[in-house]
């Protein structure tokens, strides 16, 4: 299972803009609104639903906001870079640079895991989190992960 195999790029946003945790979810959603054609409010409310059962703020600069949907054809990822950083609620209390947004079906937890377990352990990858927050572009972030994918 590749990332790229779920990421449009359509959903990557190099320069968010929002300062606060709704506004990122927001942002985050609006391409994926578009392309799902599934009401913005109703993205932004699941994901906001399972930031109430705990912060996806994982801590050293990276959030995975996620949630799942009913009404979801297919998985579908997006991602979000924010130069100076937004409180996430993050576990060590540090402001979250790096965002990876992922929505699926409601019926597809085991591709959930899966894809979350992925995302993390890139994540991991400090020279990876650097670059990818240096990126100037889509094609760039799409590149970097395109290498990464093929390394792990």
């Amino acid at each position: 299972m590749k990332i790229l195999d779920f990421l449009d790029p359509k959903t990557i946003i190099t320069e968010l803009k929002s300062t606060d945790k709704k506004g990122v979810l927001e942002e985050l959603t609006l391409p994926v609104s578009d392309i799902t054609q599934i009401e913005h409010k109703e993205l932004v409310r699941v994901l906001i639903e399972r930031e109430h059962l705990g912060s996806t703020g994982i801590g050293n600069g990276i959030g995975i906001p996620h949630g799942k949907l009913k009404n979801l054809p297919s998985l579908i990822l997006g991602v979000g870079l924010s130069r100076k950083g937004v409180n996430f609620d993050s576990m060590d209390k540090k402001p979250t640079h790096i965002f990876f947004l992922l929505l699926t079906p409601d019926n597809s937890t085991d591709l959930h895991l899966k894809l979350l377990a992925r995302i993390s352990k890139i994540l991991k990858e400090e020279s990876f989190k650097d670059k990818i927050l240096s990126s100037s572009d889509k094609d760039d972030v799409i590149r970097l992960i395109q290498g990464i994918d093929e390394e792990f």
